[in-house]
């Protein structure tokens, strides 16, 4: 755990804040934690919810004597904090739906108690996974978020459920240092409740634990996204060996791939911030994107614009917030941003009151100021309704210019895709398929293959050359239909965009 929470958070207990809210799912952490706290500084810990009343900090579920029946509801539970002698910490757990509008007994009676405990040796701490803070209450709270647990907090996880199963021999643990890394490294993000769930899955299920299972953990992930509903969680069933070409934006990659580790931060490196890929369409953007997750292995996360506006004023804005906060939950991860020239189109004018505009900005913020482990992959066919705030530096790391396939290219994608169906791309004339389809994007090529597996089937005949040739010939590019778009892309790309390909 971060050594500035735990600083923080005693010296505000010393300093006889009255009342402190954490923010966090995690009631154990923070239990485990004041325990320590209450423990040097000589206090007694007690915890509440609505269930058990006022009782010791950690009574076992199963004594039903120790449950406080007349504390359990909230204003009897303050009386008793008040009427408290000895100098004590107070968890209060899920304590936010009391705060709500229409309880004004609650939130009155815990600013006066505010003031009585700012002259003893008595705190309340308010727990809870969502921040509820009335405006009677704002200047008698202090709220601290609880960072998510860090590499030492999963390495010690680790080594305690590896020292639990070494007794049972038929439990293989294999874990060399980098497999070690490995499977630290894709449990960041989680919570350590979460973290425990899916090693002892492993366990059970496989009989082992190893470096090789860390897609098991970023299945784990992948629940937390489902549970959230505004992002869609993209399995990483594509590597760059899919990818013919853009051998600038391969080598980029590459050589980011290991930014997220320990090793990279202690060297000074900060993670990699994004990378917005613009070009025509068809020539394989959205497939890097998820060639990326599976290069570095991590979460893919569809970033759906559309599902962020709801019909509620400010609706939103809390939408866009809540999708940015499950991005970081599950960090390090990639955010993919599909056509944003077209999710943020609306921001250029006033026909919606606003709304994409407040949408834009909220997004262009948090892309400033980010310190989570996101890297986002924003892909755009049309420059001219791209907001200008986005190009600039610092908000993402560099701009490629997705261009036509050249002919090397057209060869490798030729290739790519006749394996991909099942045929020996080495038997066919794989040049002359290059020459004849100059022009074409990645995603035609992918179309001339399937359509010439169609007329092969329905002649009942093998797939040959002329058929591929025949479809090559039939298909008018985009780039004939389209050129007057194409040059202009090009032209603004000239200087201002990496490009892709060498």
């Amino acid at each position: 755990m971060s050594d500035k929470f735990i600083d923080d958070l005693e010296t505000l207990i010393r300093a006889r804040y009255p009342i402190i809210y954490i923010v966090s799912p995690e009631e154990t952490r923070v239990q485990q934690l004041l325990s320590r706290i209450a423990e040097s500084r000589q206090k007694n810990l007690l915890e509440w919810s609505c269930t058990t009343g006022i009782v010791p900090s950690g009574s076992p579920i199963q004594l039903q004597k120790v449950r406080n029946s007349p504390s359990r509801e909230p204003l009897a539970a303050l009386d008793q904090i008040v009427e408290q002698v000895e100098p004590a910490i107070f968890l209060l757990k899920d304590f936010h739906p009391f705060l709500s509008k229409g309880n004004h007994a609650v939130i009155r009676k815990l600013k006066e108690i505010a003031l009585h405990l700012k002259n003893s040796f008595k705190s309340i701490v308010l727990i809870s996974p969502v921040l509820e803070v009335p405006i009677e209450l704002e200047k008698e709270i202090t709220v601290l978020n609880l960072p998510f647990p860090d590499m030492q907090d999963f390495s010690a996880l680790l080594d305690r459920i590896v020292d639990e199963v070494r007794r049972f021999k038929q439990i293989s643990i294999s874990l060399e240092e980098d497999g070690r890394q490995r499977l630290l490294q894709a449990a960041r993000g989680l919570t350590l409740g979460e973290a425990e769930n899916v090693f002892a899955r492993i366990l059970v299920k496989k009989e082992r634990l190893s470096g090789e299972d860390v897609s098991d953990v970023l299945e784990e992930k992948q629940q937390i996204v489902r549970k959230n509903g505004l992002l869609e969680y993209f399995e990483a069933s594509q590597d760059f060996s899919c990818v013919g070409g853009l051998s600038n934006l391969k080598e980029w990659l590459q050589k980011r791939s290991l930014a997220f580790s320990g090793e990279a931060q202690e060297f000074g490196l900060t993670a990699p911030r994004g990378v917005l890929l613009i070009g025509v369409q068809g020539c394989g953007k959205s497939l890097c994107a998820k060639a990326v997750s599976s290069l570095w292995q991590v979460p893919l996360l569809r970033f759906d614009v559309g599902r962020m506006f709801g019909s509620f004023v400010g609706s939103s804005e809390e939408n866009i917030r809540r999708a940015i906060g499950v991005a970081e939950s599950v960090a390090p991860a990639i955010l993919w941003v599909d056509e944003i020239d077209k999710a943020f189109a609306g921001s250029q004018s006033h026909g919606d009151s606003g709304t994409s505009a407040r949408v834009l900005g909220t997004f262009l913020t948090w892309l400033s100021e980010k310190t989570a482990p996101v890297f986002v992959v924003a892909t755009a066919n049309d420059i001219s309704s791209l907001p200008p705030e986005l190009l600039r530096k610092g908000r993402l790391d560099e701009i490629f210019f997705v261009d036509l396939p050249n002919d090397q290219e057209r060869r490798e994608i030729f290739a790519i895709h006749l394996a991909l169906k099942g045929r020996d791309y080495t038997s066919f004339a794989i040049d002359d398929f290059a020459d004849a389809a100059e022009g074409f994007s990645g995603g035609e090529i992918a179309e001339v293959i399937n359509s010439a597996l169609y007329d092969a089937f329905y002649e009942s005949q093998a797939l040959n050359n002329d058929h591929i040739l025949q479809a090559i010939r039939s298909t008018v590019p985009l780039s004939r239909t389209m050129e007057e778009h194409l040059t202009r892309l090009r032209a603004w790309a000239e200087g201002r965009a990496r490009p892709a390909s060498a």
